[in-house]
């Protein structure tokens, strides 16, 4: 059996989110991939998307999308959603951070381990995505935040702490059921929000065992009312060294950039340039890859005010993936590589 594998030196994966219709992140189709590949001029090593566990939806392992992304050619990189709502700003009653570490959901997660194993083809998984953003319900703010002595450690911060173990419960388990072609990313916004000391990324690092990948989101203006925005490469700057620092020669994922249409600060042609060219200067070699979010939604009842950042709809922003690609096509991966798993 196999799991994924950096590209070779010099190359960079790409890959992308290429949408749906609910806003859930797991209702792509074979149609939002083309779409996307036929737009930008090249294919995808892997499809990135959501299997959420909300209420009286399915816990097991998304086979029928993940069959569908390895007969295209690409390799699936699921987001294991462990959430109640798909509402944001939130505590999760159901799926807490204590209740994973006891032992609460091993049933499930054993079943989806053995059915991701089953499954034989590589795969890239995370939880907990964008963890050190209060928006998610697996942030430390939800489960003990900056106290101290509530759980493990005495001097650690007991949010961060939960969020570390139940990660390590989560991969030492799936691998126990021989699920070894998974290679594991963590996956943190490049902000730290809130902005504290014991919400710092850093301090939910599980250990370089359980991890395979380190991955960062890094969007411009996601709604067209945004009132500013960042380059990618400047935030890479100040976030792919802190990683660095945090692991030591693990390969990075931008595994979510993008920016939407319609607003006064940031448009998507230019800021995806923009975005594009410092990726593929490669200052940062740790990098290995990246993948578009390629997807548009609603914000309130009026269209002027909805997110749209599919290339497909955004004729100057495909032109501007179309070139990029072109005149780099010999740094890009397009096929993801695979290394033997360890038994």
């Amino acid at each position: 059996m196999t799991k994924p594998a950096p590209p070779p030196p010099g190359r960079l994966y790409h890959g992308v989110y290429p949408g749906g219709l609910t806003g859930d992140e797991d209702d792509l189709t074979i149609k939002d991939l083309r779409e996307y590949e036929s737009a930008v001029g090249q294919s995808a090593a892997w499809v990135y998307f959501s299997h959420n566990w909300f209420t009286g939806q399915s816990r097991a392992f998304p086979r029928v999308t993940a069959d569908w992304i390895r007969a295209a050619g690409s390799t699936p990189y699921i987001r294991l959603m462990l959430r109640e709502k798909p509402e944001q700003d939130r505590r999760d009653h159901t799926f807490t951070h204590q209740g994973i570490i006891d032992g609460l959901f091993d049933r499930d997660l054993r079943a989806w381990a053995r059915a991701a194993r089953d499954y034989g083809g590589p795969l890239l998984v995370e939880w907990g995505t964008e963890f050190n953003g209060i928006w998610f319900p697996w942030n430390g703010a939800w489960h003990g935040r900056d106290k101290k002595k509530g759980f493990g450690d005495p001097k650690k911060y007991d949010g961060p702490e939960r969020f570390a173990a139940a990660f390590r419960h989560i991969v030492e388990l799936m691998r126990a059921e021989g699920a070894t072609n998974i290679a594991w990313v963590w996956h943190p916004d490049v902000h730290d929000d809130p902005r504290e000391d014991w919400n710092r990324m850093e301090n939910y690092y599980p250990g370089d065992d359980v991890v395979d990948f380190l991955a960062l989101s890094t969007y411009g203006p996601i709604t067209p009312d945004e009132p500013a925005s960042e380059k990618l490469g400047d935030m890479l700057d100040y976030s792919v060294p802190r990683l660095s620092e945090l692991a030591p020669g693990k390969p990075v994922i931008v595994a979510e950039f993008g920016c939407t249409a319609g607003n006064s600060t940031a448009s998507p042609a230019p800021w995806a340039a923009d975005a594009l060219a410092s990726l593929l200067a490669r200052k940062h070699p740790s990098i290995i890859g990246f993948s578009w979010w390629n997807e548009r939604w609603p914000n309130d009842d009026n269209p002027k005010h909805d997110t749209t950042m599919r290339v497909q709809d955004l004729p100057e922003l495909a032109r501007v993936f179309r070139e990029s690609f072109a005149t780099h096509a010999d740094e890009l991966q397009t096929r993801m590589l695979t290394v033997p798993a360890r038994p």
